[in-house]
């Protein structure tokens, strides 16, 4: 297991990408919009190397996203921390079986065509935890 992302919810993504390609030398390995999530998203790898950790910029695309709730609640920063996992739907069993709460029942599909599940915050010592699936 390893990370795969940090994401950060921000109110402008273009703004955000400014400061990151700008004053980081950061550059975007993609751009996607989520409809189901109501979020557009920007991917940033951290070292160049593609599966590899990366910043996930996250904007959202509706008032009621989950998103623009964060924001309106605790204002632009970290949102959740992802960690990649081999098996998505072992790792789910394991949670299932530890008695973890997690944020929706059933595997989603996201930004770039991978698969996803949310672990709330009150069973990951008050971090929303992604689980992302690697890809071949």
């Amino acid at each position: 297991m390893q990370i795969d992302h940090l994401g950060i919810a921000v109110r402008s993504l273009d703004a955000a990408l400014e400061f990151y390609e700008r004053a980081l030398d950061l550059r975007v390995e993609g751009r996607e919009e989520v409809p189901h999530e109501k979020v557009r998203v920007a991917m940033l790898p951290l070292d160049g190397a593609v599966p590899g950790p990366r910043i996930e910029l996250l904007e959202a695309t509706s008032d009621d996203s989950p998103i623009a709730r964060f924001i309106a609640r605790r204002g632009e920063g970290l949102h959740h921390v992802a960690l990649r996992v081999p098996d998505l739907a072992a790792a789910v069993e394991r949670l299932r079986a530890a008695g973890a709460r997690l944020v929706q029942e059933n595997i989603q599909t996201g930004a770039g065509g991978h698969r996803y599940i949310f672990v709330h915050p009150s069973s990951a010592s008050g971090v929303l935890l992604e689980l992302v699936e690697e890809t071949g």
